[in-house]
């Protein structure tokens, strides 16, 4: 009882008799094929965890769509009148596009593997982050914010014509 622990167990071998390791295996039992059941067992994790991945990577590609569709009922509902709520919410749809084409990168880093291909889906995200730009710049031209005209870069020139006149109602004396 020389030691300090009482119930201390030394896994050391320091014996010269015959140890488990010089014990030959029961029939139908190698050691190899265990060590191939832990590399397909560990395979298919990896192969789980890359389609996971693929999987999660598709669902931030096609998260603008969801923006889009609010985006353009928000637009709708602010009608085609300049006041401070419509430039806001055009320059809400301006600048969401903007900043997630800023971000693809940081977006779809998360899910970079060399078993994942991130190439379809962040063109689907480019894709349709454009398209939510064009919308903001379309609602830019009913707001009649856009210089589609040369009288707009040249103050000499006259403005063009209308082509709609609105009119009609009841007189009241």
């Amino acid at each position: 009882m020389g030691s300090g622990r009482r119930w201390a167990v030394e896994f050391t071998d320091n014996s010269t008799s015959n140890s488990s390791r010089d014990i030959s295996d029961p029939p139908g039992f190698t050691r190899a094929s265990q060590e191939q059941d832990d590399s397909a067992l560990s395979k298919q994790k990896k192969d789980a965890e890359a389609n996971w991945k693929a999987q999660k990577a598709w669902e931030v590609a096609q998260a603008p769509v969801k923006n889009l569709f609010m985006m353009g009922f928000m637009m709708w509902m602010a009608g085609s009148t300049v006041h401070l709520f419509s430039i806001g919410i055009t320059f809400s749809a301006l600048m969401q596009p903007v900043n997630a084409l800023r971000g693809v990168g940081k977006m779809f880093e998360p899910y970079k593997d060399n078993r994942v291909d991130l190439l379809v889906p962040k063109l689907v995200f480019v894709a349709l982050n454009l398209v939510g730009l064009v919308l903001g710049i379309w609602k830019l031209n009913t707001l009649g914010l856009l210089p589609t005209h040369v009288s707009d870069w040249v103050s000499s020139l006259p403005p063009p014509q209308e082509v709609e006149y609105s009119g009609g109602g009841f007189q009241l004396y």
